[in-house]
């Protein structure tokens, strides 16, 4: 049906698309202090906007509305219309505090009392 459309229709039609998927999504990418609306997310990866982002690569932050999720090293895979494709070659959570260790007893006190 899209071939029977003219061109300038198909493109806001494409361009009213993008704006809500756009205004939807919570999710963002922080790259080299530059942040990016993720259009779509999966397990594997995320999409962006071709016209907003140019081809990223390397270390990004992601990011939940103002939660920090991940830290990812990322490829760009593909472009499919109007979107770059980017894929996780790695991705760790981020934790709150730092990892231990050592083992640690579940009954350990949490603080010791000094003599008053």
């Amino acid at each position: 049906m899209s071939e029977f459309l003219p061109k300038d229709v198909r493109d806001g039609l494409e361009a009213a698309r993008k704006a809500r998927l756009r205004k939807r999504s919570r999710m963002r990418v922080r790259a080299g202090g530059q942040t990016f609306t993720i259009l779509r997310a999966w397990d594997k990866g995320f999409a962006l906007d071709s016209d907003d982002a140019t081809r990223l690569r390397g270390l990004v932050d992601l990011y939940d509305g103002a939660t920090h999720l991940s830290r990812c090293l990322i490829v760009a895979s593909n472009e499919d219309d109007g979107e770059t494709v980017y894929e996780y070659k790695r991705a760790t959570p981020v934790a709150d505090r730092a990892a231990l260790d050592y083992s640690k007893d579940e009954d350990a006190p949490v603080a010791l009392i000094g003599p008053a």
